[in-house]
């Protein structure tokens, strides 16, 4: 299937989800209103996100790729919550071993690894070492649309 600009406007409006309250009460033999409440209250609590998610090698010019970061702040809960609001993270965790930070970022055409890392990395301080790992092959990686 080809993925132009038409279907990339349809993924975004997909954040919204697809499937109906009512069908989801059906099944489990509650209320449409309870399914309707339950679910804006995990919203409301950041535990529940509803959206559409793409494989990022099926959109022409969109690659996927995991950074590790060591960094030299103590704080690598501040500094995770920070590097996750940079362009085109998808995701940022503060994780154990090797690296103290892994961020999954999806580039674009015009927005690729080195204008993340000159326009983007560039301004977090504390940052000691990176390494990029390109995602070429991957299974059942589906992501938010972030541009």
């Amino acid at each position: 299937m080809k993925i132009d600009e038409i279907n990339i406007k349809i993924i975004r409006e997909l954040k919204q989800g697809r499937k109906s309250f009512k069908k989801i009460a059906d099944k489990l033999r509650i209320t449409e209103n309870t399914v309707r409440t339950r679910v804006n209250k995990l919203i409301e609590a950041e535990i529940l996100d509803i959206c559409g998610l793409v494989d990022p090698a099926s959109l022409p010019g969109h690659r996927a790729v995991m950074i590790g970061i060591k960094t030299s702040n103590m704080n690598i809960v501040e500094k995770c919550k920070e590097l996750s609001k940079l362009k085109g993270v998808i995701s940022a965790s503060v994780v154990t071993g090797r690296y103290d930070i892994i961020l999954m970022v999806l580039f674009k055409k015009n927005f690729g690894l080195l204008e993340f890392y000159t326009e983007e990395l560039s301004s977090v301080k504390g940052i000691n070492f990176v390494e990029t790992f390109v995602i070429y092959k991957s299974y059942n990686l589906k992501v938010p649309y972030q541009f």
